[in-house]
């Protein structure tokens, strides 16, 4: 079994910064993929950026220029940094591992904006 435990969010002004770690462990033999999603009341998760393991991201069209995920391969771990942050940033956010055909889901870290 993988787990997953996100770490890193709260309450944050807009315009300010947060950064989210995802840490991985147990039965990782490959990891293909790791990313965050986010969840806002009433709405459809949503990706937010992934990166594959050759190094390859995607981000979603509302958090370019802005978001980044950098990570840490030897220590399997996933940062989100969350820059430029708005109201609409608001939602649980969720690190995702993807390793074969199977993803790993972690429970979920809260951002709120706000000022």
């Amino acid at each position: 079994q993988v787990q997953l435990v996100e770490s890193g969010g709260g309450l944050v002004q807009p315009g300010g910064s947060l950064r989210l770690s995802c840490v991985a462990s147990g039965s990782i033999f490959r990891i293909n993929a790791m990313g965050w999603y986010r969840q806002a009341p009433g709405k459809q998760r949503e990706l937010v950026a992934d990166i594959t393991s050759g190094g390859s991201t995607n981000y979603a069209d509302s958090v370019k220029g802005r978001f980044t995920i950098p990570r840490d391969h030897a220590k399997k771990t996933v940062y989100l940094q969350m820059n430029s942050l708005k109201p609409e940033d608001t939602a649980v956010y969720y690190c995702r591992l993807r390793q074969g055909v199977a993803a790993y889901w972690g429970q979920g870290t809260q951002v709120t904006v706000s000022s």
